[in-house]
């Protein structure tokens, strides 16, 4: 089987795909593969449709049932559509009478977009008091973030879906000038921020010198970690360019998104991860991880576990704990909405004295 990607004009006559805007269209057929199978082969010997949405677009296929019967789908068709398992069932067999092209969507990416597109459809249709008034309309309009991949993987993607609407009202949009000092070292923390578009650099003073930390662009968050450990800013952000920013403050922020991605679990619950492969974070000092470790921990101070983004694998979970949980908060809160597996261990070394 041959493989390439989909297009614009294959998707929009998809059902219910069509249902999306250009804008998601267009960046969800960068996530589609089209397969090529030639005449008289099974497409799903071996592999079946299993979390994906498949449809027929080019050629004729026929579709065998375990309770008897079979049904010839041509590409183009009205019936050709719906996905291939929705217009009548699961089949049990395939076979193409003619060279075909299957174009597969990953199901649950489908169900996350269209989640998010028709709460924000519905809540753009609301109402909104004067505060409010410069609030989101639409993801198709949203970049970064919103994307289809931050969807799926990123800092939305394990949202209670009930928090989607809500969330999305709360978020207001300000457009900024270059220049403009957006968080100050020292100042208290007050909103979570997402770049819709434009650059900003973070700075830190380090022995009365500011030195650059970082350059964020469209896509990238910052804020978060004030928030989650309740301590000060530890960083100033300038825009480098103008743009536009998603603001949510800090309330907020703690009720829709913080606390229904930190997954908080006990000593014991979290010595038994550790036990099926998963992995401790110790995100306090060297100094202080060298007195009290937890056996097998890795040491990767708070200040640094942005740079562990691209070392760290997704294929474990991780267990990150402090001494009060306040650090290790921040932290698995940065994980998260990055796609890690990570918990929280509760309550930090200090709830934990029973350990080994």
């Amino acid at each position: 089987m041959a493989a390439s990607k989909a297009n614009f004009e294959m998707l929009r006559a998809l059902e219910p795909i069509r249902a999306f805007s250009r804008t998601r269209l267009e960046e969800l057929s960068g996530l589609c593969i089209v397969e090529r199978v030639a005449r008289d082969e099974d497409p799903f010997r071996g592999r079946g449709t299993a979390g994906h949405l498949v449809y027929l677009i080019k050629g004729e296929l026929a579709l065998s049932y375990a309770a008897g019967g079979s049904m010839v789908f041509v590409g183009g068709s009205d019936e050709a559509r719906l996905p291939l398992d929705r217009r009548a069932g699961a089949f049990s067999g395939a076979r193409a009478i003619t060279d075909i092209e299957l174009l597969s969507i990953d199901e649950d990416l489908m169900d996350i977009m269209a989640t998010w597109d028709q709460l924000a459809e519905e809540g753009a249709k609301q109402p909104r008091p004067e505060p409010r008034a410069a609030s989101l309309s639409s993801p198709p309009s949203m970049s970064g973030m919103f994307s289809a991949s931050n969807l799926k993987y990123g800092a939305f993607s394990q949202l209670p879906a009930a928090n989607i609407e809500e969330l999305l009202k709360r978020f207001v949009r300000i457009n900024v000038k270059p220049g403009e000092v957006i968080i100050r070292e020292g100042a208290e923390g007050d909103f979570y921020y997402l770049i819709e578009s434009g650059k900003c650099k973070v700075e830190r003073k380090v022995g009365g010198v500011s030195m650059q930390l970082a350059e964020l662009k469209s896509g990238d968050a910052f804020g978060e970690e004030a928030l989650v450990s309740h301590v000060k800013r530890n960083a100033t952000v300038t825009m480098k360019s103008a743009g536009t920013l998603l603001r949510l403050d800090k309330q907020d922020f703690v009720e829709l998104l913080s606390e229904p991605l930190l997954q908080r679990v006990s000593f014991d619950e979290a010595r038994q991860k550790i036990a099926m492969g998963g992995q401790w974070i110790d995100v306090r000092y060297p100094s202080e991880y060298q007195y009290d470790k937890l056996p097998g921990a890795m040491n990767i101070p708070l200040a640094e576990i942005r740079n562990a983004f691209d070392v760290l694998g997704k294929d474990r979970e991780y267990v990150v704990y402090c001494q009060s949980e306040r650090r290790s908060s921040a932290a698995a809160f940065l994980l998260a909405q990055r796609g890690y597996r990570v918990y929280l261990l509760a309550g930090g070394l200090w709830n934990s004295q029973q350990r080994a």
